[in-house]
């Protein structure tokens, strides 16, 4: 059996203008005081995958340009949409202002898991915390819900980059 790779243009890649200009899915994706750089490259890189509308980046955040992003972004942070905010729950009022459903990514008495939630037409945000105390209490109590991604081994959290990826994988393969 013969297996070909497929590598550059067998892809069918868009472009980065084609990209900009490209019907983009329902959905944004907002870091909560993420402090890795290499994480907001990785969401970057997967936002691009999934044709996301807009990334909101707050507070600590880090913001392009900066070589610890480029370095796991690999280009996407000059094809995806982001803005950046000092405050997450401003970033959550205007997604709620404009439509958006807003869920945290957590662990709480309330999460929903994440395999149970079934996904509409209304654009949807996901909001994810930092790497150590994960999205902020406050911001928490200003979104609609909380989404929980399973776990069954010892570990109680994925690294903030593997939680969007499969989020979105999710959401993407639920609404295809």
């Amino acid at each position: 059996m013969f297996v070909k790779k497929l590598v550059g243009t067998d892809l069918h890649r868009l472009s980065v203008e084609d990209f900009k200009t490209a019907q983009k899915w329902p959905f944004a994706v907002v870091l909560d005081n993420v402090r890795s750089m290499n994480n907001v490259g990785s969401v970057m890189r997967t936002c691009d995958a999934f044709l996301c509308d807009t990334l909101y980046l707050c507070g600590i955040t880090a913001t392009p340009p900066h070589r610890d992003i480029t370095k796991t972004a690999i280009g996407a942070e000059n094809s995806v949409r982001w803005i950046y905010s000092e405050s997450t729950i401003e970033s959550i009022i205007a997604l709620k202002s404009r439509g958006f459903i807003v869920y945290a990514i957590e662990q709480t008495s309330t999460s929903v898991m994440l395999q149970s939630v079934r996904f509409n037409d209304q654009p949807v945000a996901f909001v994810f915390g930092n790497e150590i105390d994960g999205v902020a209490a406050e911001v928490i109590h200003a979104c609609d819900g909380v989404i929980e991604i399973p776990q069954l081994g010892t570990k109680h959290s994925f690294n903030i980059a593997v939680s969007c990826g499969m989020l979105l994988w999710e959401y993407a393969r639920t609404r295809v």
